[in-house]
């Protein structure tokens, strides 16, 4: 599964940036780049909801297969739209909307698998090996979909994605039957009101949900890139697929060297402080936006700011790796504190947070950035989240002292 994971999540990532390409391509405008992320909400919260409660209900197994099949689809017709030149914004939003529902599914159930197929005490060292698979996919995949679209065009990126997507059956078709289990509760209104029950109990839990939520929201510039290559910093697609690159690259490293990050047994104290570096990352990625602005405006038309790209990607590194240390801490607190019953809807909650929070965030990077300029929003957005994690954790010391080594949710 971690690696059926990893080949197809190099192929989501082409895709991912490929479609914020084609759709500045086609429109020039930011803020209709930040619209596919806006587009796709809806659909994820709802198919995050919906399916936690299937994994909760069913072979989890069997969902993630389904799942894998319908984004494999959509996948298949927007690189079969592209190839006969018949592609429109509004199917590149269909089809983002469709790949977004399948893969919050999909997420959800997979997560939930993890705790049945190893021991709680591997649990975080179990999440750090995903942080590496998803930074080599994100630093692979951006960098990759940047070159082919130079290169080649759209059409062989999303081809490409198809192919790759093939790996996911394999990964899930390997895993053995995976029902839940205890009592079963059917996919439905009492379903959802059972693990919303559960989650106004769970303080710790619906903690790291907010913090997340804003670190996402005010933190989150990808939706700004496509732009930055073309306007602010220059180089066109490549800086583009550099700048996503950097923080998987961050994601990556911060992954490969986890060692004693998984060992630290407190884990709300974890996730506020990384949160908080990640905050100032961004601000300081803000900061270089701000100094390539005041430069003379032909500065990046004939060659590209390699200085100011350089240490762009330095401190989206750090952002990166900021957020994989809180993300460690996380998943492994959603893991061990929730019952196997209801970790399928806890996980559902938990996709829509960390799915939704950065399209929550292209629509204040890009709106505010229609509205203002390029370097505004990471420069503001990495003060707000600094400012509120510190206070939200100051006003929940039951949160500052989870102990990994007695899980409460």
């Amino acid at each position: 599964m971690w690696i059926g994971s990893a080949l197809s999540g190099v192929g989501s990532q082409l895709t991912l940036v490929t479609v914020m390409l084609h759709v500045f391509a086609l429109t020039q405008d930011t803020f209709a780049v930040s619209m596919i992320a806006v587009a796709g909400l809806l659909p994820m919260i709802l198919a995050g909801l919906y399916g936690g409660m299937l994994a909760d209900a069913f072979d989890r197994r069997l969902v993630a297969l389904v799942s894998a099949t319908v984004g494999f689809l959509s996948t298949a017709l927007l690189a079969a739209l592209t190839w006969t030149g018949t592609e429109t914004i509004w199917w590149l939003y269909a089809l983002s909307m469709i790949n977004s529902a399948a893969g919050s599914v999909g997420m959800a159930t997979r997560t939930a698998i993890v705790p049945r197929l190893i021991p709680r005490a591997h649990l975080a060292a179990a999440s750090a090996l995903n942080g590496v698979s998803f930074g080599l996919t994100v630093m692979v995949g951006p960098a990759l979909a940047g070159l082919l679209v130079a290169l080649t065009g759209y059409g062989w990126t999303y081809t490409i994605d198809v192919a790759l997507m093939l790996s996911m059956f394999l990964g899930l078709w390997t895993l053995p039957t995976l029902r839940p289990e205890g009592e079963t509760v059917r996919p439905g209104l009492s379903s959802l009101v059972d693990g919303a029950r559960f989650l106004r109990q769970a303080g710790n839990i619906r903690m790291q949900y907010v913090l997340d939520i804003i670190a996402m929201t005010f933190g989150q510039p990808l939706t700004l890139f496509p732009a930055l290559g073309t306007v602010l910093l220059g180089g066109g697609a490549v800086t583009t697929g550099l700048l996503t690159a950097a923080v998987a690259a961050g994601t990556f490293l911060s992954s490969l060297f986890s060692g004693r990050v998984a060992q630290y047994r407190w884990h709300g104290r974890g996730i506020a402080r990384a949160i908080q570096i990640y905050g100032t990352a961004i601000l300081l990625f803000g900061a270089v936006l701000l100094v390539a602005s005041l430069l003379p405006e032909d500065a990046t038309e004939t060659a590209p700011n390699v200085a100011l790209i350089v240490a762009a990607c330095a401190f989206l590194a750090l952002s990166g790796a900021a957020d994989n240390v809180s993300s460690i801490y996380r998943s492994t607190m959603m893991q061990a504190a929730v019952p196997d019953t209801m970790r399928g809807r806890l996980q559902g909650v938990f996709v829509v947070v960390v799915a939704g929070g950065p399209r929550v965030g292209a629509l204040y990077a890009g709106g505010l950035a229609s509205l203002t300029t390029l370097w505004f929003p990471p420069l503001l957005g990495g003060l707000l989240v600094i400012a509120l994690v510190a206070v939200l954790v100051r006003l929940h010391p039951r949160f500052r002292a989870y102990d990994a080594e007695s899980p409460e949710p």
